[in-house]
């Protein structure tokens, strides 16, 4: 039984249900904004073993819980903690500007522990015990300095229910904290105090001393109207001091969350204000709103009515990503908002590709009809849009399962993008195309369409018939020295890495005036920072970039830059640890590795080794372009460079497999035809599509580049770079080395017997086999 084909009105109903889906949650469901574009601190931390305790993945699960009530306790709006492998815990603090008092309170274990008081510890030795058990017998300092004896801890955290810091207007002992102990260690905290009562008033065992993290906070006598024997009853007690609020606050936070299990150390660190995710949302906004209109205005002009029925799909696209990001809980950072405007210009990729096949399909035949062009055209164009798609997700799983941080957002933002896209051309555009090519206006007008004729591009093409590769190893040796020129910059200029990957410490600065860059640096190098970097970021923004710089020195060099610079305000702070720059710079080479090794295996699945070799080619070549030229321009290789490389591997990837979709299928109908002039009539067939796509993508990053600044500036640069090389490649290299590793797979067939060489064959891909299409030998 032959499967019936989905009509035009289950599309149009499925289009419609998806469209007031993305626009419920749309409309109901706020996207969460990543710290970078909101503002606020992230603290990446790392536990560490003990001589007692490992720090394994359940440790570190405890940790993180222990830490979340702290967090709460803190009064942050809409904390986030995740843990990150076994033995990372990631904490996001929106709001949160004081890194290190964040830090502290975070970082901090909280050993908790109440002791007996065994007497001065110059009277019997004072004997402790390792650093290890923070329970055990010890002799600690107390308040005034007077070291003392201590026992083994009677009560230690989980004997502790919770605290509260409380002021005293009635008795004027102003600021102390409330503990209050569980059934447990209520029982405990009577025999403690019930011991202490026998020794007279006066008598230092007559005090009980309250440790925290190996520092007695409190070590109050037994109140004499206790009796021995008695002890205190309640199930609380007092902590009394010179407390302000602050301090009491604090101290009743530490002790309510708990001792944590393991320590932990702080690997990664950054704080964003608000003011510079206000800048990069404008910027991107802007970027989207302004791009998209050239880009429409553009489509417009050279597809007509299909051109305004496929802006109308992009405004849909734009809805569904947004309800996607919004359904699933992704949260959006600035790379990841970078990458949404982004793939506005990728939509149109597949827009295009059914257009000019739809023009091809009209030309090719007697004056069909506009719709069955279009239907033709959507028929046509499916294998190269799927495989497109396919070639760009693997670049985005590999983000998602390797990438962390605003590089893993950006990965999952630019995968709903390709899976959006696919859905409004092959749904919604086709939908609208069908149904507007019915109506007799159009019917009886058909060069409205825009599909009718065949574009001044192919025109010229078709007129001219240019043979490019006649001579395709003159093309490979052009590539080769644009490859050796570019990549010898890495060797000559060498790479700035940033501190994703080197670790230590970027502070940026808005400044009240602008500040030379060289004149910050003898400051720095003055005030005692001869090596850290300085960087202009703008009219008066300055960077400043050190391996090792700690919290009192990173105040040190604010000092110094407000002194030249005035109304200075610190609008980045990131600390990266040595062993997460070297794990982030472990991961990048990985992740890009992999990618072409995946990029590989696709094509070679889907189309043939040599195509699959051809175009991983012209990706390394794109690739050592786009890091050889930023080498030249001393720009950053940072974590968002990484994402902006990814990027145009997907790029460089999708216009070769365009081209070897169209050779592929003339490979399916012609079998006697040189390679060489098989490659290059399917690239003036798809040279159309490749100048039109070029073109609206193009428009998008450029208004990236010229609204954005700092890191947005670079990516966009990056990607326009990556645009330019990439659709060079395809044509250029790709298809050249393709030609030539055909010609040598040839050249190395067995001689017939009469000495001739063996007749010119040319196998069908994979593909074309499974489709049924004769292989003739």
């Amino acid at each position: 039984m032959k499967r019936r084909k989905p009509s035009l009105r289950a599309r149009a109903l499925f289009a419609l249900a998806l469209l007031a889906a993305s626009l419920a949650i749309a409309l109901t469901t706020p996207v969460r904004l990543g710290l970078d574009l909101r503002g606020g601190t992230q603290i990446v931390l790392e536990t560490r073993s003990t001589a007692t305790t490992e720090a394994d993945r359940a440790a570190t699960d405890r940790t993180m819980e222990v830490l979340r009530g702290r967090v709460d306790a803190l009064g942050i709006a809409e904390p986030t903690l995740v843990r990150s492998g076994d033995h990372r815990i990631l904490v996001e603090l929106p709001g949160v500007h004081d890194p290190k008092k964040a830090a502290d309170v975070l970082g901090r274990t909280a050993q908790l522990t109440v002791h007996a008081v065994l007497g001065p510890a110059g009277t019997t030795g004072g004997a402790t015990t390792p650093p290890g058990d923070p329970a055990g017998e010890r002799v600690l300092p107390d308040e005034s300095g007077q070291r003392l004896r201590l026992k083994t801890a009677d009560l230690t955290g989980p004997d502790i229910k919770g605290a509260d810091s409380r002021f005293d207007q009635n008795g004027g002992a102003g600021w102390h904290v409330t503990v209050d102990f569980t059934d447990p260690g209520r029982d405990r905290w009577t025999r403690v105090t019930a011991q202490a009562a026998c020794h007279p008033a006066g008598d230092p065992e007559r005090r009980v001393a309250i440790v925290l993290d190996d520092k007695i906070i409190s070590s109050p006598q037994v109140d004499p109207s206790v009796t021995c024997g008695a002890g205190i009853t309640g199930g609380s007690t007092q902590i009394t001091g010179s407390f302000d609020d602050t301090e009491a606050r604090e101290l009743a936070l530490l002790i309510s969350g708990g001792a944590l299990p393991v320590p932990v150390e702080t690997v990664e660190q950054r704080t964003i204000g608000a003011s510079l995710g206000d800048a990069a949302i404008s910027a991107a906004a802007w970027a989207a709103v302004i791009g998209t209109a050239l880009t429409a205005l553009f489509i417009i002009a050279v597809y007509r009515l299909m051109g305004l029925l496929a802006t109308v799909s992009l405004a849909c696209y734009g809805l569904i990503s947004y309800a996607a990001l919004a359904a699933l809980g992704a949260t959006l950072t600035l790379p990841g908002l970078a990458g949404f405007v982004l793939a506005i210009g990728m939509a149109m990729d597949a827009n295009v590709l059914v257009f000019e096949r739809a023009r091809e399909e009209h030309a090719a035949r007697s004056r069909p009809s506009p719709r069955s062009a279009l239907t033709a055209g959507f028929r046509g164009a499916f294998g190269a849009i799927a495989d497109s798609g396919v070639t760009t997700l693997i670049a985005t799983v590999l983000l998602f399962l390797l990438a962390s941080g605003p590089v893993r957002g950006f990965g999952i933002t630019l995968g709903l993008g390709v899976i959006a896209s696919m859905i409004s051309t092959l749904v919604i555009t086709r939908v609208l195309a069908e149904w507007a090519a019915s109506r007799p206006a159009v019917f009886r007008r058909p060069r409205l369409t825009g599909i009718t004729s065949i574009g001044w591009v192919r025109e010229r093409l078709l007129r001219r018939d240019p043979f490019l590769m006649r001579r395709p190893r003159r093309w490979l040796a052009a590539s080769a020295a644009v490859l050796v020129v570019a990549a010898s910059g890495v060797v000559v200029r060498g790479l700035d890495f940033g501190i994703e990957f080197t670790g230590g410490r970027l502070v940026e600065y808005t400044t009240g005036t602008p500040v030379d860059p060289d004149r910050a640096r003898t400051a720095l190098t003055d005030a005692g920072f001869p090596r850290a970097l300085v960087q202009s970021s703008g009219d008066t923004g300055l960077t400043v970039r050190a391996e090792h710089l700690t919290d009192s020195e990173a105040a040190t060099v604010t000092e110094t830059v407000s002194r030249l610079g005035g109304d200075t305000v610190k609008v980045r702070d990131e600390l990266i640890g040595p062993s997460m720059g070297d794990e982030l710079r472990r991961d990048a080479l990985v992740a890009l590795s992999l990618a072409l090794g995946a990029q590989l295996l696709y094509l070679a699945v889907r189309f043939r080794w040599t195509f699959g070799f051809a175009a991983v080619g012209a990706l390394a070549h794109d690739v050592l372009i786009l890091v050889g030229v930023f080498a030249w321009l001393g720009k950053p290789v940072d974590a968002v460079f990484l994402a902006a490389l990814l990027t145009v591997i997907g790029y460089s990837v999708n216009d070769s497999v365009v081209l070897f979709d169209r050779i592929r299928e003339l490979l399916g109908r012609d079998r006697t035809t040189p390679s060489a002039r098989l490659t290059n009539q399917a690239i003036l067939q798809t040279l159309p599509r490749t100048v039109n796509t070029g073109m609206g993508a193009a428009l998008i990053i450029t208004a990236l580049a010229v609204l954005a600044e700092g890191t947005l500036t670079d990516f966009a640069l990056a990607l326009l770079i990556g645009l330019a090389v990439g659709t060079y490649s395809s044509v250029f290299t790709a298809a050249p080395l393709t030609v030539e590793l055909h010609a040598r797979r040839e050249a190395r067939r067995p001689a017939r017997p009469d000495g001739r060489p063996g007749p010119a064959r040319t196998p069908l891909p994979r593909a074309a086999r499974r489709s049924g299409q004769p292989e003739r030998r």
